[in-house]
């Protein structure tokens, strides 16, 4: 669907940003300087996207407190706003902010424009329920003895039904690596076919690696 996606070999947007904090990072390296490279990969490649989700989540009427849930749910807790007492929705301006300006380097006439009408509104149905097939696995973050966080399966059908369908199912798939969340074989081949029809690589699907039974349909 989105042929401006498949230059992309890892995950992308807000969800491949979330991947690198749930990865660490260097001691001194401050949050937004993770920010900053990954909207610089592939030349500055990667910072329209990463602008493009961080807007349709502020355009959205998802709370701070949602946008906290859709974070420390898809890093597992490994940067929280709120912990540096920063409100989840001004941690997004600021990723927003750092994004443009990336963009402003090589474009410097550029102006951050609305994200506007979610081009995979089309998806929601389908990726509603996919979170909902797998909500009991979800469920298990809620009450996840290190890494807890509520409300998931609610804030990410809100993301998908209220923000845009593509990026609530590259956070689902992002919250079933971050916290191991085993899906069977016949799973996983949806997911790679509905990533296909959003326009992904191939690769992106899994990148980070999903725990699957391989034996197993679902």
């Amino acid at each position: 669907m989105r042929d401006d996606r498949r230059q992309f070999y890892i995950d992308f947007g807000l969800s491949g940003l979330t991947r690198m904090f749930d990865a660490g990072w260097s001691p001194g390296t401050t949050p937004l300087e993770i920010v900053a490279a990954v909207a610089g990969w592939g030349g500055g490649a990667y910072a329209p996207t990463l602008l493009e989700d961080a807007f349709r989540v502020l355009e959205s009427d998802l709370s701070s407190r949602e946008v906290d849930i859709l974070w420390c749910a898809a890093s597992r807790r490994s940067y929280r706003p709120d912990f540096f007492g920063m409100e989840a929705r001004a941690w997004l301006r600021q990723v927003a902010d750092v994004c443009a300006g990336r963009i402003r380097q090589d474009h410097p006439s550029s102006v951050a424009l609305p994200a506007g009408p979610a081009p995979a509104a089309a998806f929601a149905d389908e990726v509603l329920a996919e979170v909902e097939a797998v909500a009991d696995g979800l469920r298990s973050v809620e009450g996840h003895a290190h890494h807890a966080v509520p409300d998931v399966v609610r804030t990410l059908e809100k993301t998908v039904a209220h923000a845009d369908p593509d990026l609530g199912f590259r956070m689902l798939l992002r919250v079933l690596k971050a916290y191991q969340i085993t899906v069977g074989a016949s799973r996983l081949a949806r997911y790679r076919d509905l990533g296909e029809r959003l326009g992904y690589d191939e690769c992106v699907v899994e990148d980070g690696g999903i725990d699957v039974r391989p034996d197993t349909a679902d």
